[in-house]
């Protein structure tokens, strides 16, 4: 009587032990059916939707308004646009990393070799993105540069939020996010809109005007901050270079502040001719009465603006000048 006991102990212990290992084997395979969930993202960018492997094997970024955000995240990249990197970012101590070159003159070709299967395009290279798809078809090719007609500060949040699902660094872009949009509620409480402003750049010791809206750099500023502009030019470019105004029109329209872009300061150290905005506005005698300066209410984009015109510059920038703003409040 005994050894059916036995067997039907020992039989439910094989059962036992069958049940165990199928719930192991089940356990096991979860993650892995996780991982296959997580082995691609779906993204839009401005020519549709794109579905990425991630993490992504060989990176290509040529858009300099992302560099900064792929360094400081430790993306590796096959190849880039070193060329356009000012020394803030950290690829241009890696020479493992190929250089494309400058948007001017690039070496697409060289993107071949890389096997890319992802490229960030955008800002000076988006002329160029048939051409690379030409070369490499089935890379997939993201463009977010801030579209016509979008806010400014609402497209560039944009570009950090999808970087963020591409590269699996979401807490990370909605850090830039908020410290964005904090930087923004800082110098918009710390303004008065009675106060007027001009946004100007400066290059070989020259002035060139900023629109509001349409300027290169600055002239979002205006909308973001609702700034009230001393000077508003019919036809106004957006052009790198600004458009020509002399310092009479400046001294005329007498700017309560001056929102400055140095765009040599990137380049000071390879330019031996080389003049500051700050001595090119503050020297200037026709200049001198004027409250801008007068007042000492001028305000610099960072060094490396012209090469680093990323969500973190921006940050940069809107702090410095909301405290400028509430330093003359005091």
């Amino acid at each position: 009587m005994s050894v059916p006991r036995i067997l039907t102990a020992t039989s439910v212990g094989v059962v036992g032990l069958l049940a165990l290992a199928g719930c192991s084997t089940a356990a096991e395979a979860e993650p892995e059916e996780t991982e296959a969930a997580a082995a691609s993202v779906t993204i839009e960018d401005n020519t549709g939707e794109h579905e990425i492997a991630t993490p992504p094997a060989s990176v290509v970024a040529l858009d300099n308004r992302t560099f900064q955000t792929l360094s400081d995240w430790g993306v590796e990249l096959s190849a880039g646009a070193v060329a356009l990197m000012p020394d803030s970012v950290s690829y241009l101590d890696d020479d493992s990393i190929v250089d494309i070159g400058l948007h001017s003159e690039p070496n697409l070709e060289a993107i071949v070799a890389v096997e890319p299967d992802l490229i960030i395009s955008g800002q000076r290279f988006t002329q160029h993105n048939e051409a690379i798809a030409d070369l490499v078809p089935d890379a997939t090719i993201i463009d977010l540069e801030p579209r016509d007609g979008e806010p400014f500060d609402t497209e560039l949040k944009r570009q950090t939020t999808v970087l963020g699902e591409i590269f699996g660094k979401q807490d990370e872009a909605q850090t830039l996010v908020d410290d964005f949009d904090a930087a923004v509620e800082r110098a918009k409480a710390a303004y008065d809109d009675s106060a007027t402003v001009m946004a100007v750049n400066t290059s070989g010791g020259e002035i060139g005007y900023l629109a509001p809206t349409v300027g290169r750099s600055l002239g979002p500023i205006y909308d973001i901050l609702g700034l009230t502009p001393a000077l508003e030019v019919d036809d106004a470019s957006d052009d790198h270079q600004g458009d020509d105004i002399s310092v009479e029109a400046i001294a005329a329209s007498n700017p309560d502040w001056l929102l400055v872009l140095d765009r040599d300061a990137v380049f000071a150290a390879e330019t031996p001719d080389y003049v500051q905005a700050s001595e090119i506005l503050v020297n200037s005698e026709a200049l001198a009465g004027v409250t801008a300066v007068a007042d000492e209410q001028i305000v610099y984009m960072p060094t490396d603006t012209y090469l680093n015109e990323g969500i973190q510059t921006y940050t940069t920038f809107l702090n410095d000048f909301a405290d400028a703003l509430e330093a003359a409040q005091k």
